[in-house]
């Protein structure tokens, strides 16, 4: 088979461990999935869970022990950190159960779903795509991915961003309003998961914004810490 031009390569993530790496194939993304979070979005209770994509080239892939250089975006005077835990997909399927979704699951990384909030912010008001404020170029910088059955008790570890050197979002994955075999339930009666899927799994409270030279940390406890550099 000939192509126009040489396709693109495939975007992965380094595996802790293995010298295979995990092929990406979709980037699927909770929202307002910790109550605080959805309260300081002016919003609360369990609504049901809705999800937005980014493409799997918006990955900004770093190794462990490195700290990865991301480029503060074009069109944003607010630039704001999510962290969260990312869920790696090994097997995939449609209508997924919840009492069967973990078997689905091939590991767990820490990642930051980067968001231009004043782009976001203005489409909600317009009532158009959130694309513009959350699919940007590098807006989803990620860890190595852990093998599940290393992994710990991720599903109670502590979550947490620091911005140079100090706190700004500390909380519990066990906080989840809809936990990740829950989350697999609902996205799989939407799109039939492959293998290769990533999922965010949504961002404790304290959001809040970044500028060039800042230096954030972002940790699951049990997993290797995120470390970014605005550029």
């Amino acid at each position: 088979m000939s192509y126009l031009f040489a396709p693109p390569a495939t975007v992965s993530v380094p595996v802790v461990g293995r010298a295979e790496r995990f092929p990406v194939h979709r980037i699927y993304c909770v929202g307002r999935n910790y109550e605080d979070h959805a309260k300081e979005m002016g919003f609360t209770g369990r609504e049901p869970p809705f999800f937005f994509l980014k493409p799997a080239d918006a990955l900004l892939v770093v190794n462990a022990g490195e700290t990865g250089d991301m480029p503060y975006p074009t069109l944003t005077k607010n630039l704001h950190h999510e962290i969260e835990l990312v869920a790696a997909i090994g097997k995939g399927g449609k209508n997924i159960a919840a009492a069967d979704a973990m078997a689905h699951v091939w590991g767990y990384a820490v990642g930051l779903d980067m968001t231009r909030r004043d782009l976001q912010n203005d489409a909600k008001k317009q009532g158009r795509p959130w694309c513009i404020g959350k699919g940007f170029d590098h807006s989803a910088p990620i860890g190595p991915i852990v093998p599940a059955a290393q992994a710990g008790d991720v599903l109670h570890a502590e979550i947490a961003l620091q911005v140079n050197g100090a706190d700004r979002q500390r909380s519990n994955v066990g906080k989840l309003i809809w936990n990740i075999a829950e989350t697999i339930e609902h996205l799989s009666a939407a799109w039939e998961l492959q293998p290769g899927d990533l999922i965010y799994t949504g961002t404790p409270e304290g959001v809040a914004a970044v500028v060039a030279g800042d230096l954030l940390v972002g940790s699951v406890a049990g997993l290797p810490e995120l470390r970014v550099r605005m550029v």
